[in-house]
């Protein structure tokens, strides 16, 4: 996470775990480079060591937007899944609809940080729910978000990147019909 940045533009620290995530049989370890056409649908597999009883919150977030030389929009939120059960993300209560990455043409590897946070108990997020749209994403913090929700730091992260591939314009394209 070091060598790729990840602390310090998205975390201060490395995590004491790092987060278990494949898309299918594709695994993600530590700056995997994915296609945004394997990793249009949310993960089918995260697990973290939970504390019996716990609840998580779980945000996926892009620093790269729109480039990692040009990060004005940093952060571009992903995704948001609050309340998790141990680590049932199933059971959990999606608060920002998954939105796979989605890098602009020609603006090269964009980092997708997945984070997980233990709760203090029930989680109400201090914003509103997101649908999958894209235009309260832009500039988010993932460090304002913690700290206004009291989320302290990290359990667990893990990290994949991605460019620009055709799946891509179709996503733009849907965003467009919504």
């Amino acid at each position: 996470m070091e060598k790729h940045e990840v602390v310090p533009d998205v975390l201060d620290k490395v995590p004491a775990q790092i987060l278990d995530v494949k898309y299918g049989e594709l695994v993600v370890d530590l700056g995997t480079v994915l296609t945004p056409t394997q990793v249009q649908n949310p993960p089918t597999h995260l697990n973290w060591i939970a504390e019996d009883g716990a609840l998580y919150t779980i945000i996926m977030t892009d620093p790269d937007a729109p480039s990692r030389k040009d990060p004005t929009f940093r952060e571009w939120h992903h995704w948001m899944v609050v309340n998790v059960p141990g680590n049932d993300v199933t059971k959990g209560e999606t608060w920002s609809e998954y939105i796979g990455a989605g890098p602009p043409q020609g603006t090269g590897l964009h980092r997708y940080v997945l984070i997980v946070y233990k709760q203090q108990g029930k989680l109400v997020p201090t914003e509103a729910k997101r649908r999958k749209n894209p235009d309260t994403r832009a500039s988010w913090n993932v460090r304002n978000f913690a700290k206004s929700n009291a989320l302290g730091e990290p359990v667990a992260a893990n990290f994949f990147q991605a460019e620009f591939d055709d799946y891509v314009s179709k996503l733009y394209k849907e965003f467009q019909n919504n």
